[in-house]
């Protein structure tokens, strides 16, 4: 984590993708303390490699560049809120039958694409079956097969589920954009959407995206907001420092460090923004054993993991997906560490404590990497021998994850443990990292997605959550802390983890 140290004194503008000369300071008339003004040209940083640079709203987007764009370009039909955890938007209303299988989404009125035309209940019906129909479609819409998803008029779209579930509004916010209908394949990364920004160009990964006037969301308070892609938070941190750009979304802990002081750069903090778990297969393999995977997370000292990995700048977690929930089981007692009884566990499953084992990584995200170092160190004193592997992104994606026996992952949405439960947890699900099959978590998850009163399905929440406490494959020894640095004059930044972080469109410049 020493690699940032340098980051302060470095002003120049490390490599960047292609985005052609520096961007043009703003001039532009002082406004009243804490009162939104109109104009101007946000200039934002985000990661993202040129190799994996993608358009498709539907496709997997592994660069935070290409989120932030595809988010502000195109609508979901709920997004993350806070006590309530999904809000409309595209759709303004939802209602469910008795037996909680079908629900009738009622879309905003006067929602217009980028080019004039109305979004109709037939476009959603084309995304949803399109998105449905990708290699992570079923984790995607859980539940909800293509032809299910149906038109009743113009504006309600109707989604059947094999089974009841309380929670499906939720399933509806992270990657369900809207394209008009019959758009094909070869013209998806230009198709417009209704979003709160329209594209005005796009070169190799880097964007300038101008307001849509005629949005139905309400106000949107800047110009333009011009994305460019960084390789490395250093990279982006240099750039913000160099007054290249206004804001380094999601930057990590290690920029946040160096900055630490500047009065000319703020830090805005995100709570439970990432999960960088460690996955244990539970299908097969050296830590198929229930007793193994306790044993590891005794032997984590966590404080230690937060301390020197997030820099400060993140919580203790308790092995539990979904630390933003309302409905997370906070009494739960927290896991600390414990030599003693990890040696005694891993003696009683008869684990070879004389062979080296790999954990696999990438350096994906910030810390990523520096945590599998740091965790390969703790359980040594266990007396488990860890081999850290270093992979190149592709590589873990394509070899390693759904397939190792030990890995690290991440995570950017932590405010539903049903979310969690459902996409990475429950035997069969699409993304099932750990291979995990327990059948009373499985009837746990039935028994709440199917119950409509909240009261009763946040005590079978806490059953699930003890369940995935005990014996699940994952062991979340922290969170991170979602980090942004912004220039004195950028106002109103997203404050909610997750998806939260790229819904800029209230954001606006203060001078």
């Amino acid at each position: 984590m020493g690699a940032g140290g340098g980051l302060g004194a470095a002003l120049l503008l490390a490599a960047c993708g292609g985005g052609g000369d520096a961007m043009p300071a703003r001039s532009l008339p002082p406004a009243a303390p804490g009162e939104p003004r109109r104009g101007g040209t946000l200039r934002v940083g985000a990661l993202g490699r040129a190799g994996a640079v993608t358009r498709d709203p539907h496709g997997t987007q592994a660069n935070e560049s290409d989120y932030l764009i595809i988010s502000l370009l195109y609508d979901t039909l709920t997004v993350p809120a806070g006590r309530t955890t999904t809000a409309p938007r595209l759709a303004t209303g939802w209602e469910h039958s008795g037996d909680l299988k079908t629900w009738r989404f009622t879309l905003a009125e006067g929602a217009r694409f980028h080019d004039g035309s109305p979004v109709t209940a037939q476009d959603v019906v084309f995304s949803l079956r399109r998105l449905r129909a990708t290699p992570a479609g079923t984790s995607r819409l859980p539940g909800i097969q293509a032809a299910n998803i149906t038109a009743d008029g113009a504006r309600t779209v109707v989604l059947v589920s094999d089974y009841a579930n309380a929670e499906l509004p939720l399933l509806t916010r992270l990657t369900t954009f809207v394209i008009p209908k019959d758009t094909p394949d070869e013209a998806i990364g230009t198709a417009p959407g209704s979003g709160p920004f329209r594209l005005d160009w796009y070169r190799a990964g880097n964007a300038r995206l101008v307001r849509n006037d005629g949005w139905y969301g309400g106000t949107v308070h800047l110009d333009a907001i011009e994305v460019r892609i960084f390789e490395s938070p250093q990279a982006m941190a240099n750039a913000l420092l160099a007054g290249q750009i206004d804001l380094a979304s999601n930057v990590g802990a290690v920029a946040a460090r160096t900055v630490r002081g500047r009065p000319d750069v703020r830090t805005v903090r995100r709570p439970d923004d990432m999960a960088m778990p460690i996955v244990m297969r539970t299908a097969d393999g050296p830590f198929a054993d229930a007793r193994v995977r306790r044993a590891l997370r005794l032997a984590v000292d966590r404080e230690a993991m937060v301390r020197q990995v997030l820099s400060g700048y993140g919580s203790v977690a308790n092995d539990i997906m979904g630390t933003g929930d309302p409905a997370y089981a906070r009494d739960i007692p927290q896991r600390a560490r414990d030599l003693a009884t990890a040696r005694r566990l891993l003696q009683e499953a008869g684990f070879d404590t004389s062979r080296t084992y790999e954990l696999y990584t990438t350096e994906d995200i910030a810390g990523l990497a520096e945590s599998a170092t740091l965790f390969a160190t703790q359980v040594r004193e266990a007396g488990v021998d860890i081999k850290v592997v270093r992979q190149e992104s592709g590589t873990f994606w394509d070899k390693t994850w759904l397939k190792g026996d030990l890995y690290t992952t991440y995570w950017g949405t932590n405010d539903s443990v049903i979310f969690f439960a459902g996409k990475t947890m429950v035997s069969g699900s699409g993304q099932n990292e750990a291979g995990w099959k327990d059948a009373g978590f499985d009837a746990a998850y039935r028994q709440a997605i199917g119950t409509a009163d909240a009261g009763a399905r946040g005590r079978l929440l806490r059953r699930l959550q003890e369940i995935e406490h005990e014996r699940s494959g994952y062991l979340l020894w922290g969170m991170a802390d979602g980090i942004d640095l912004a220039t004195s004059a950028v106002r109103d930044l997203p404050t909610l983890p997750g998806y939260g972080r790229v819904r800029l469109e209230r954001a606006w410049l203060a001078v």
